[in-house]
């Protein structure tokens, strides 16, 4: 990894070695609509070589003493963290998200290896005399073995290594199955950890096709013992579905459908800064980006028109110029989803006071959006939007706005802005969400447990729950 390649051969990345295929998958730059790269395409051969490579290396990894595994993760986290730039700039051009998001993500993303590289060394344990004094109880923890991984296109970088770094920091060894739209970095990141010193065959990257057929015959291969998915919740179940037939460990960071609540004593100003981060990092393209905006009809006006003011002086264009405040979306098949949910909003009588419609011009670009006048019921409120769309409905009660905020099955992320800091935290505890963010817009940190309720999610990645995820329970009893 020196300089950014604007043509890498993109090989699947299989028992430490650079696999090429002869079917090949283009990957598109979506602020010009033009191929770039191509990674090789992994059929059953490559997938269950891959899946041989993670079990023939993983009694020897899960053998390695945790502080050996945590000095890897930690080189890991200095590799990449040298390496910023170019892996920001192999995001952006993948995904098409501006620069300014790309670094960011690459940040956090590098966290999660040195986070992981701490928590490998303090797995818990248990160790007291049964109540009844015939024996001694003991607590441990082992790798659950080999782990599928599954991530999204959104956040390739940082969605890919929440999950490779406490697997890795268990013990476990691990094929990671990106998403096509962005495999580029997660072959980029496979690269990190073989410089970290990862042993060959402990992490696995296949790009694979058709999807699901894939991924179904590695769930179902019986050395296969964990499923670690983020994306969408249809997805999920059928996921889900798939991993009973072998009674397959699962975690699932699913959709979400986050409402942002700023109550009557709301600092508007910082409602407003609060608003454009939860709303347009990653130009919204994120399961914890703010999909409904439930403002209380005292401060709906000054809101909208702060929020609306500086919405329109972002500048759209490619991600991979300084000059732009938001990029493109990740396709022009995403793009057109959030279009029809756009056009449909507006036709049952929602007003675009910003934006509405697509930019002109090649590239998936939808330009910030602000939705007035939305009914409370609109079906607007039901999809989750993935792109720069912000529809505001009123409320005049807190009961009504906690009641809207939970009429959906989704419970990942909520926002509460109030100047009563006791009042807010009374309103998170109301809302069904796995997590809330008081009177900020971004609340990911590698130390916190992420995840959702409802049909938002299983489990937590992150924080101290995260490397659980990977471990199984052994109590052993001891005779006295």
């Amino acid at each position: 990894m020196t300089t950014v390649d604007t043509a890498p051969r993109g090989e699947l990345f299989v028992g430490g070695n650079r696999v090429d295929t002869a079917d090949r998958l283009p990957v598109v730059d979506p602020a010009t609509g033009k191929e770039f790269a191509s990674v090789s395409v992994a059929g059953a051969a490559e997938c269950g070589a891959a899946v041989d490579a993670a079990a023939e290396s993983l009694p020897g990894w899960a053998r390695t003493s945790p502080r050996d595994r945590a000095e890897v993760l930690r080189r890991a986290f200095e590799i990449m963290t040298a390496h910023g730039e170019q892996l920001a700039r192999i995001i952006t051009l993948e995904n098409g998200k501006v620069l300014a998001d790309s670094r960011a993500e690459v940040a956090y993303a590098a966290e999660f290896f040195r986070w992981f590289s701490e928590e490998a060394v303090r797995v818990p344990g248990d160790f007291r005399t049964a109540p009844a004094g015939d024996k001694r109880i003991v607590v441990t923890h082992q790798p659950v073995g080999v782990s599928l991984l599954v991530t999204p296109w959104n956040f390739p970088a940082a969605m890919a290594t929440r999950k490779l770094a406490p697997a890795l920091a268990a013990g476990c060894s691990v094929v990671l199955k990106p998403a096509s739209e962005t495999p580029l970095t997660a072959l980029a990141i496979a690269e990190v950890l073989e410089l970290a010193g990862v042993p060959a065959g402990v992490v696995n990257v296949v790009v694979a096709a058709p999807t699901p057929v894939r991924v179904r015959e590695m769930l179902h291969d019986p050395r296969v013992r964990n499923l670690s998915f983020t994306g969408s919740t249809e997805v999920g179940v059928k996921l889900l579905h798939e991993s009973a037939d072998q009674v397959v460990r699962t975690s699932m960071e699913l959709g979400g459908n986050a409402p942002f609540l700023v109550l009557e004593d709301a600092d508007v100003e910082a409602a407003v800064a609060g608003a454009l981060i939860a709303k347009l990092r990653n130009g919204g393209a994120a399961c914890t980006a703010a999909n409904r905006f439930y403002v209380h009809a005292a401060v709906a006006r000054e809101f909208t028109a702060q929020l609306s003011h500086a919405m329109q002086r972002l500048r759209v264009g490619p991600g991979i110029d300084a000059a732009s405040d938001i990029g493109s979306l990740v396709s022009v098949v995403e793009r057109a989803k959030v279009e029809q949910i756009v056009d449909a909003a507006t036709s049952a009588g929602a007003r675009a006071v910003v934006g509405g419609t697509s930019v002109a011009g090649a590239g998936a670009f939808y330009p910030p959006t602000i939705l007035t006048g939305v009914d409370p019921d609109a079906d607007i409120l039901g999809v989750e939007i993935f792109g720069p769309v912000a529809p505001v409905v009123t409320f005049e009660s807190e009961d009504d706005a906690v009641r809207m905020a939970n009429a959906t099955p989704y419970g990942l992320i909520s926002y509460v802005y109030s100047r009563d800091v006791q009042r807010a935290f009374a309103v998170a505890d109301r809302l069904d969400a796995g997590m809330v963010a008081l009177n900020r817009g971004a609340l990911s940190d590698p130390a916190a447990p992420f995840g959702g309720m409802k049909e938002s999610g299983i489990g937590r990645e992150g924080g101290f729950a995260g490397i659980h995820e990977f471990l199984e329970t052994k109590y052993i009893a001891a005779g006295l």
